[in-house]
């Protein structure tokens, strides 16, 4: 038996007991307040202070959540909302105190009476057999629930700072998965796969049972069977420009040892209710460590990525009354992506792609959301954790969902280990893009000044070719 199946099995005895001790049992039909003796529960579990009492109350209050409809759901985090805020009188008691003698004792009182009562709700309902698991289900409607009640807002901010310990990297388990891994979590790695599409077994079967094909996933010690995140890896000897050649049903594989990339096809987050906890850095820092351990000839760190927000981005700039990305040569050559079938037709393809990757460069390098950050999600990602942006490949990816997204566009981040930490702190704290020459070539030299007027979605952000000069308090790295 698993130290983590023991454990919880463990929890679930000592919650029974305390179960026949407090003589709880299920929500009843027809019962007349559901939510509220949800919140009498909670308040007595606030007010606990036996462990076996403690953790039946909280399997109670869990159970009946799981057996609650949407709208008994929305109620219970509204009055999580109301009615488990900080205590008002305390807190305003501890203001005054420290207004009136400013110790680090009445700071910590402030600090303490400032924390909403519903967060040390929540860590005792973790106490719960299987209350981490529940947890993150719970906090997947909130994230549905808050898109019609903004004010829920100040709920999922606690939920989401607990779950910030509770996945704290030094919590993580980085496991391989393979072809011999239990079925139960090979079916969810098919479910979950989020960028390229899993058929069926077969398909599974090619991305992990290969010599040069490799996956790896996070796992949580209560979460044992359900990943949290995974990245699938290709091992191959160049740095691949489509996603065919990676997934082709007939393709010849190599041996690992004479691998000298590692391509990064595919990251999948797997749990919504951990939406916003990030795992991807730790993961691809970790796996690159573990290849390099593995397969000491890989040179090269690679990803090979979609580009989600582009095709959005570019109908807009090709509606916009006016458009630093595009000219007017750029707006009629680009109309022809409209026309159906337009990747099968060579000569019009050919003649889109250089305006194509051109928009694309802009893309990347200067547009900006209202937030003054870059525009795309997986640029965000991968730039923040020190990649350098090295090539756009045109039609890098047919499907229907690429084409729609992209225009069959993805890109490779290059993870030069050398570089990662000065890459990074060009990214976050000055907001640069860190280019191959050859994607800041794309601009065109008129439309590259940084006096250039502004839209809603593009500010001119400083941008810095990878093998540009460091800059005096750029930091050194040595992997």
């Amino acid at each position: 038996m698993s130290t983590a199946s023991f454990f919880s099995d463990m929890l679930q005895s000592i919650a029974d007991r305390g179960r026949r001790f407090l003589s709880l049992g299920p929500a009843r039909n027809g019962e007349v307040n559901p939510v509220g003796t949800m919140e009498a529960l909670c308040e007595t579990l606030l007010s606990s202070r036996g462990e076996a009492s403690g953790m039946a109350l909280a399997k109670n209050i869990l159970d009946r959540w799981e057996g609650f409809e949407q709208d008994k759901r929305r109620d219970f985090m509204v009055a999580l909302l109301s009615r488990f805020g900080p205590n008002i009188e305390r807190l305003e008691g501890a203001i005054d105190a420290y207004r009136a003698d400013p110790t680090p004792k009445a700071l910590l009182e402030m600090s303490m009476a400032a924390e909403p009562r519903r967060q040390e709700l929540i860590r005792r309902l973790n106490l719960a057999p299987n209350g981490i698991a529940t947890l993150v289900r719970m906090r997947e409607d909130l994230l549905e629930l808050k898109a019609q009640n903004p004010d829920l807002e100040a709920v999922d901010t606690d939920f989401a700072h607990l779950f910030g310990s509770w996945f704290n990297r030094g919590f993580l388990v980085l496991r391989p998965i393979s072809w011999s891994t239990p079925a139960d979590i090979l079916e969810k790695i098919i479910r979950y796969e989020a960028v390229h599409h899993i058929g069926g077994w077969d398909e599974l079967r090619r991305r992990l049972a290969p010599e040069d094909r490799r996956c790896f996933a996070f796992f949580h010690p209560q979460l044992v069977d359900d990943p949290l995140i995974f990245v699938e890896v290709a091992l191959t000897r160049d740095m691949p420009s489509n996603i065919t050649e990676l997934l082709k049903e007939d393709r010849a594989p190599i041996r690992a040892t004479d691998a000298t990339t590692a391509v990064f096809y595919s990251i999948s987050n797997c749990q919504e209710g951990l939406r916003g906890i990030s795992f991807g850095n730790f993961l691809i820092k970790q796996v690159v460590e573990d290849l390099r351990r593995d397969l000491p000839r890989l040179d090269t760190f690679v990803t090979l990525s979609p580009v989600p927000g582009f095709a959005d981005w570019l109908s807009r700039e090709r509606r916009a009354e006016t458009s630093n990305a595009l000219s007017a040569a750029d707006r009629s050559r680009l109309a022809a992506l409209d026309e159906p079938g337009w990747a099968d037709q060579p000569e019009t393809a050919a003649a889109i792609q250089p305006r194509l990757t051109a928009a694309a460069a802009w893309y990347f390098l200067r547009a900006r959301n209202r937030n003054g950050k870059t525009v795309d999600p997986v640029a965000r990602f991968h730039l923040g954790n020190g990649a350098r942006l090295e090539r756009i490949n045109f039609l890098g990816d047919r499907s229907e969902r690429a084409m729609s997204q992209a225009h069959g566009l993805m890109v490779n981040y290059l993870y030069k280990l050398d570089d990662i930490e000065t890459n990074h702190e060009a990214f976050a704290t000055r907001g640069e893009v860190v280019a191959a020459p050859a994607i800041r070539r794309l601009i065109p030299a008129d439309r590259s000044s940084s006096s250039l007027v502004p839209g809603p979605d593009v500010f001119p952000p400083d941008v810095r070719s990878a093998d540009a000069p460091r800059r005096k308090g750029d930091k050194e790295f040595t992997s």
